[in-house]
């Protein structure tokens, strides 16, 4: 078992194809992605066809919903508000096809692994899973050994062991026999942990990893000025908040 495991893309193809090429030098072939394609960024027709064309398995998430229709775009702040309409208004009619055919949760039976974008509790009400609180009720949701997620845009690994304790992990994680883990990957195109370089995850058979990727944030930045999205969302990518 070895496994790529992207999340919250965000329309940053730049972020994307660092990750992509990161994952290549590893040579890891099979990659997962969690959800949120687009939102925020300036790139939304490229990176669902870069997603498409390398995940083995492709989620939707809550911006992904918003852009189709799914979500009621008042769930949402006004910045995110208006870089879905941008979105709406760009996005192929074919790109909108393959979203809608994304689902938000997916079983892997080889590995034993949850994939979600939110939560394993109402999956589709899009909660965060943000304490280890949250964690003690979730992993009551899900029978696997394992549940990837992304949706906060902040990295992490919770292990619980097999006397119920939990354990937190930032970076990396050794793989006990009869723990069972929590593993947030983080965000590709928009990272909120106070890190501005791109975030995913690696599994193997004994351990779980949270990878950082430098790319030129400042590109992107251009690029979303010129399309004219919101200022704070440009602002934010230099700074990981």
């Amino acid at each position: 078992m070895r496994y790529a495991v992207l999340s919250d893309v965000h329309s940053n193809q730049d972020a994307l194809e660092a990750v992509l090429n990161n994952i290549d030098e590893r040579k890891i072939k099979d990659i997962v992605f969690l959800g949120d394609a687009v939102g925020y960024g300036p790139d939304p027709n490229e990176c669902v066809e870069l997603l498409t064309e390398r995940c083995k398995i492709l989620l939707a998430g809550n911006h992904d919903w918003g852009v189709i229709g799914l979500t009621d775009i008042l769930y949402f702040n006004a910045y995110a508000r208006a870089a879905i309409l941008w979105t709406k208004s760009v996005l192929t009619e074919k790109n909108s096809k393959s979203l809608k055919l994304f689902p938000v949760k997916k079983d892997m039976k080889k590995g034993d692994i949850l994939l979600v974008h939110s939560t394993p509790k109402e999956t589709e009400a899009w909660h965060y899973l943000t304490t280890l609180w949250d964690a003690e009720i979730n992993f009551n949701y899900f029978e696997n050994k394992f549940c990837f997620l992304g949706h906060s845009h902040q990295p992490f690994i919770i292990e619980r062991l097999p006397s119920g304790e939990l354990v937190t992990y930032k970076e990396s994680a050794s793989i006990l026999k009869n723990g069972r883990y929590i593993v947030n990957a983080g965000s590709v195109g928009q990272p909120r942990d106070g890190n501005p370089k791109a975030s995913y995850a690696i599994i193997d058979d004994e351990h779980i990893e949270i990878v950082r990727v430098p790319y030129d944030v400042e590109a992107v930045q251009n690029k979303m000025k010129r399309e004219g999205l919101p200022p704070l969302l440009i602002e934010r990518l230099s700074v990981g908040r």
